[in-house]
């Protein structure tokens, strides 16, 4: 059995590391407070949120998509217990961002915590 082992996998011209562009692996995620000021705890390929109003947040990339195409995962809990989960609508609406509305009961609703990740084509 052969076994891999490395750091960092180097680019073809070994000047950096690989940019993920047509691999399977989540192009951006992020885990973020959104009740009251909104702010990431953490995050891969996320320039900034856009708190747009109650239950609704707009995540910016760092590296663009290739299309606005691809597909948004997101789960969001009113509290730090996960006790309530809310519902989502996940989408991308263009190869720069995507945006997320939280919706309990036909109701918007700011929840403590919210991840969501995406699959797609880097630009």
């Amino acid at each position: 059995m052969s076994e891999i082992r490395a750091t960092t996998i180097s680019d073809s011209a070994g000047t950096g590391p690989i940019t993920l562009t047509k691999q399977s692996a989540a192009k951006a995620w992020v885990n973020f407070v959104g009740a009251g000021t909104i702010s990431a705890r953490d995050s891969f390929n996320v320039a900034s949120l856009t708190d747009n109003g109650t239950g609704d947040y707009s995540v910016n990339y760092t590296s663009a998509m290739a299309t606005g195409n691809g597909a948004v995962n997101a789960l969001s809990s009113r509290d730090v217990s996960g006790s309530q989960v809310g519902m989502f609508q996940g989408n991308v609406l263009s190869a720069s961002y995507f945006r997320i509305i939280e919706l309990a009961s036909s109701t918007y609703f700011d929840p403590n915590i919210v991840t969501a990740s995406v699959h797609g084509d880097l630009a």
